[in-house]
C-alpha cells in the first residue's frame, strides 16, 4: 500500500515526532483534541468480520457496518455520507456516495451497511450538517475535484497512523514514569527505537520526576508538531510563502518530503480544505483514533453551525492490496533461550505493528530437530521492544535438539508469515576462566572473574557461596554467545573457598564453579595476654597465614581462626608454665613476634592485661523441692539438677588470692540458649570468708520452663573479664508422678496417673530396661499404661538425660480389671 511506504520515508528522514496526550506545546487552542462525533465500524470479508482496529486496508466487496454513535440530545441532523474514490482523474460515479441520515431511527438501532465497489482506491467519511441540499453539495464538490480529496484521504490516514504511534509513545511513558520511574530513561530509548521516534536524550539528565514532562511536554524535545504546524499555515498557504507548500509536505502523492505524514498531512488538509470553502460548507480535516470497533474523530477547530457550515472529514483504510509489514529481528544471528519464561523476540521494521490493532492472534511457531512444533502466545510490547512469549507451555510439550521459531499471525484479514529466530535449550555446562584467569584469586575489594562456556544465553542468576556458607545473589553480565563476567563479593580480608552457582532456565540444579580466595599477608592489630593465662588471642586480618607468635621468649602456637564483625580472632596457646613469670607481669610492656607461614616475622607491641579470674569448685548438692509429687523420682545421677531442685556450690578464689565483693558468678547453658549472673548484691552469693563464696541457683526462677541441659560457670570481674568455664550440672526437667494403679491380673499393665508425662522417655520395671514403654513424642495425656511395678518401684528415663536411669517409689492401687 502507498500510504506505508510513504510513511516510512517520511520516519526516516525526519526521525518523526514526540507529542503529549494532548499534542499541543506552542499552540494557545490544542490541535485535534476536540471531541468528533463517534462511529461504531465493522468489516465483513470472506464471511469473516473484524472491528476496524484491525483492518489495515479494504477490499473491494468488503461490507462495511456503519453505526453512528450520536448523542440522545443531538440538535442539529448530521449526515454521515462515506465516499470511495478511483484516482485524482476520474471522479467517482453517483452510486459510491451513499447518505445516511443518522438521526433516523433505524439508522441510530442498527447501523447501515454499505459495500466497496470495484475500483475504489481510497475511502472518505464525511460528516455534514443537514440543510438539504447537504448530501448534493459534497457530492458535487468531491465529483468536481476527485484528485484533491484522494490526496486528502491518502494524507489524512497516514497522519492517523503516525498519530497512533506518538499516542503509544506518550501512554507507555506515561505508565513507565508513574509505575518504574529509574526505568525511564532505558525503556523511553526502546519505544523511540521501535516507534520509530525521535526523543531528547538531554531530558535524562534531569531529576527523575522532571523526565516524564521534559520527554512529552517541552517543545524543545520536538522536532515539529501539529501545534506548531498549525501556526505555520497561515504563512504557508498566503503570499510567497505558498510556493514552499510543496517542499514541507509529505504524503503518498508526492512520495514523502521533509516532515513526517502527520504535518505535512496538517498543512496540506488546511490548504485543500481552504481551496473547498462556498458560502454553505468549509471543509475541517479530522484525525481518527480507533479503538476496537469505534472511530472517535478528533478535530483541530470546532465545527461552525452558521454558514459556512463545517464538513468534517475523515479517512477509511485505502482500498489495495494487502501489503505485510516489514518487520525483522534486531539481532537475526541471536541464539535465544526458549525456556526464558518472559522471552522477548527483538525486532524492528514497523512500528504499526505495536501502535495499532493490524497485527493479532500472534504466535511463536516452534519446532525442533525431531519435527515436533508447537505455538507459543506471542503480544506486541513497545515498551520492551518486540514480542512477548509465553513459553509456559514447553513445560508439557519439551522441545529437544536444534530449535527455530517464526513469528505469526494475521495481518487485517490475511494470514501474515513474520521473521524467523533462532533458539537454544539450556542443558549443564562446563565453565572454564578466560586465559589467564584460573580458579585461585587474591583478594581484593572488587574482583571480576571472566567466564565462559558453550552457552551463556540461558543464564538467569548467579549465586555466591562465601566460605562461611552465606549465599549472596552476585552482579553477572553475559556477552553472548559463551562469554560472561561475575563480580565475586570479596573484600581485601576475603579468604576461602567461594562457590558460584550458575542457574539456567530450564535447568533443575545449577552449575558449580569453585572459586579459591587467598588474602594478603597477615595484619596484626592487637595481642591480648593476660598475665598467668597460656592462652592468648591475636586480633587483625588474614591470620590464617600466622603459625606461631613468641612473647619473651614463650612461644605460643595458632588454634582456632575466629571470624565475625570487623576483625578475626586468632587463638593461641602455650605449652609453658607462666605462673609467676616476672616478664609477663600485669602491665609488662613486650613485643610480640608474629610467624608467618611465608617466613615473615610481623612485631607489635604488647601490654600484659591483668590476670583472669579464676575459681575452684569445692563442693555441691541439690535440694529438691519439698513440694510436689515430683519427689518421688529419685535421679540416678548426682549431677543432674532438678528444675525445681535448689543447687548449693562452694567456690574458692584463686586468682586474685581473695574473693572481691563486686564479682560475679555467670552460670549458662553450655549451648548459649540461656544464662544468669549470681552476685552478692542479689543475696544469690554469700561470702564463707574472704576466700570462699557459697552460690545458690535456683533454676526454675532464673531460666524459666523451658530450659534444660548441660550448665557451666565462670567468674567475671567488675571490669567485664570473664575466667574460665567450668561443668556445673545437667538441668533436668520431672514430671509430676501421682499414682500407680494395677489390676488383678498380674499379666495386665498398670496405669501410671501424673503430670507432664511428655518429659519422660521411657519407664521400665527392671533397671536393666527389658521392656520399656516409649513415651511418644507430643504426647499429652495424664495417665499412661506401664508395666507392672516390682513393689512399689518403677524405672524411668527422663527425656533431658535418656542416658541415665532413675528410680521411681509410687503408691500403688488396685484398679480397674481389663476385659
Amino acid at each position: 500500500m502507498k500510504w506505508r511506504s510513504s510513511l516510512d520515508v517520511g520516519i526516516s528522514v525526519l526521525g518523526l515526532l514526540v507529542v503529549a496526550s494532548s499534542y499541543a506545546f506552542a499552540a494557545t487552542t490544542a490541535p485535534f483534541d476536540l471531541p468528533g462525533p463517534r462511529l461504531e465500524i465493522k468489516i465483513t470479508r470472506a464471511g469473516a468480520s473484524l472491528p476496524i482496529s484491525k483492518v489495515p486496508n479494504l477490499q473491494p466487496g468488503d461490507k462495511i457496518w456503519l453505526h453512528p454513535d450520536m448523542p440522545a440530545n443531538e440538535s442539529v441532523h448530521y449526515l454521515l455520507i462515506p465516499v470511495f474514490l478511483r484516482g485524482p482523474l476520474n471522479p467517482p460515479p453517483d452510486g459510491w456516495f451513499t447518505k445516511v441520515e443518522t438521526w433516523r431511527p433505524q439508522v441510530q438501532k442498527n447501523g447501515v451497511n454499505v459495500e466497496v465497489p470495484e475500483g475504489a482506491l481510497e475511502a472518505l467519511i464525511f460528516w455534514a450538517p443537514d440543510t438539504g441540499g447537504g448530501f448534493t453539495t459534497v457530492r458535487a464538490a468531491v465529483r468536481a475535484r476527485p484528485g484533491v480529496f484522494v490526496r486528502a484521504a491518502q494524507d489524512l490516514y497516514a497522519a492517523d497512523l503516525t498519530r497512533s504511534r506518538l499516542d503509544t509513545y506518550v501512554a507507555a511513558v506515561k505508565k513507565i514514569s508513574a509505575t518504574d520511574p529509574n526505568r525511564l530513561e532505558a525503556r523511553s530509548k526502546l519505544l523511540a527505537q521501535t516507534l520509530y521516534l525521535k526523543i531528547d536524550t538531554a531530558c535524562f539528565a534531569l531529576p527523575t520526576e522532571q523526565q516524564e514532562a521534559c520527554l512529552i511536554n517541552d517543545p524543545d524535545n520536538v522536532v515539529l508538531n501539529d501545534a506548531q504546524s498549525q501556526s505555520m499555515v497561515a504563512a504557508l498557504t498566503s503570499g510567497a510563502a505558498s510556493d514552499m507548500i510543496n517542499q514541507l509536505s509529505a504524503s503518498s502523492a508526492a512520495g514523502g518530503g521533509a516532515y513526517s505524514p502527520y504535518v505535512g498531512a496538517v498543512v496540506d488538509m488546511v490548504r485543500i480544505m481552504g481551496s473547498l470553502h462556498t458560502a454553505q460548507y468549509a471543509y475541517i480535516p479530522a484525525l481518527s483514533v480507533v479503538d476496537d470497533d469505534a472511530m472517535d474523530m478528533k478535530l483541530s477547530s470546532p465545527p461552525s453551525f452558521s454558514n459556512p457550515k463545517s464538513v468534517m472529514v475523515a479517512s477509511l483504510p485505502p482500498v489495495a492490496a494487502v501489503h505485510f509489514p516489514l518487520l525483522r529481528a534486531v539481532h537475526p544471528e541471536e541464539l535465544l533461550c526458549l525456556e526464558q519464561p518472559s522471552l522477548v523476540l527483538s525486532v524492528e521494521g514497523a512500528p504499526l505493528v505495536f501502535s495499532t490493532g493490524y497485527a493479532h492472534d500472534l504466535s511463536l511457531h516452534v519446532k525442533d530437530s525431531a519435527g515436533r512444533f508447537l505455538e507459543l502466545p506471542a503480544t506486541p510490547d513497545a515498551e520492551r521492544g518486540g514480542f512477548l512469549v509465553d513459553a509456559r507451555a514447553l513445560q508439557a510439550t519439551p522441545v529437544t535438539g536444534s530449535v527455530t521459531g517464526q513469528l505469526r499471525g494475521q495481518w487485517g484479514f490475511d494470514f501474515w508469515d513474520g521473521p524467523d529466530f533462532a533458539f537454544i535449550n539450556s542443558r549443564p555446562q562446563d565453565w572454564t576462566f578466560v586465559v589467564p584467569e584460573t580458579k585461585a584469586v587474591t583478594a581484593a575489594d572488587k574482583l571480576t572473574l571472566h567466564l565462559q562456556a558453550d552457552s551463556v544465553v540461558c543464564v538467569k542468576s548467579v549465586n555466591v557461596t562465601t566460605p562461611e556458607g552465606a549465599v549472596v545473589k552476585a552482579h553477572w553480565e553475559r556477552t553472548p554467545p559463551q562469554l560472561m563476567q561475575v563480580d565475586l563479593p570479596t573484600t581485601k580480608s576475603s579468604q576461602g573457598l567461594y562457590t558460584l552457582a550458575v542457574a539456567e532456565y530450564g535447568q533443575s540444579k545449577p552449575d558449580k564453579i569453585p572459586v579459591r580466595v587467598y588474602p594478603p599477608s597477615a595484619i596484626a592489630s592487637g595481642l591480648i595476654l593476660h598475665a598467668g593465662d597460656d592462652v592468648a588471642e591475636l586480633t587483625g586480618s588474614h591470620l590464617q597465614e600466622v603459625t606461631s607468635v613468641e612473647l619473651a621468649g614463650i612461644v605460643f602456637h595458632a588454634g582456632t581462626l575466629q571470624r565475625g564483625g570487623a576483625e578475626e580472632t586468632l587463638h593461641l596457646k602455650t605449652a609453658a608454665n607462666l605462673t609467676g613469670t616476672t616478664t609477663l607481669v600485669a602491665g609488662a610492656a613486650v613485643t610480640a613476634h608474629i610467624h608467618l607461614k611465608d617466613g615473615r616475622v610481623l612485631d607489635i607491641p604488647v601490654t600484659i592485661a591483668p590476670s583472669r579470674p579464676r575459681v575452684q569448685i569445692l563442693g555441691k548438692s541439690i535440694a529438691l523441692s519439698p513440694t510436689g509429687n515430683a519427689s518421688f523420682i529419685h535421679t540416678g545421677n548426682d549431677n543432674d539438677l532438678p528444675q525445681y531442685g535448689r543447687l548449693t556450690f562452694f567456690l574458692k578464689s584463686v586468682a586474685p588470692g581473695q574473693f572481691p565483693r563486686d564479682e560475679k558468678i555467670e552460670v549458662a547453658a553450655v549451648d548459649g540458649g540461656f544464662d544468669t549472673t549470681l552476685s552478692l548484691a542479689q543475696n544469690t552469693l554469700t561470702l564463707q570468708d574472704s576466700q570462699t563464696v557459697l552460690a545458690m541457683l535456683d533454676p526454675a526462677k532464673a531460666f524459666g520452663g523451658s530450659a534444660f541441659g548441660p550448665l557451666r560457670f565462670r567468674p567475671i570481674t567488675a571490669e567485664g573479664v570473664p575466667g574460665d568455664w567450668q561443668p556445673l550440672a545437667n538441668l533436668v526437667r520431672l514430671p509430676s508422678l501421682k499414682q500407680v494403679e494395677c489390676p488383678s491380673n498380674p499379666l495386665d499393665a498398670c496405669t501410671l496417673t501424673g503430670d507432664d508425662l511428655f518429659l519422660i522417655d521411657s519407664i521400665a520395671s527392671t533397671h536393666d530396661f527389658t521392656h520399656p514403654t516409649a513415651v511418644p513424642l507430643g504426647f499429652a495425656g495424664t495417665t499412661l499404661m506401664v508395666p507392672r511395678p516390682n513393689g512399689t518401684t518403677l524405672y524411668l528415663k527422663l527425656r533431658d538425660d535418656p542416658s541415665t536411669v532413675d528410680l521411681v517409689s509410687l503408691p500403688v492401687l488396685p484398679g480397674p480389671d481389663q476385659d
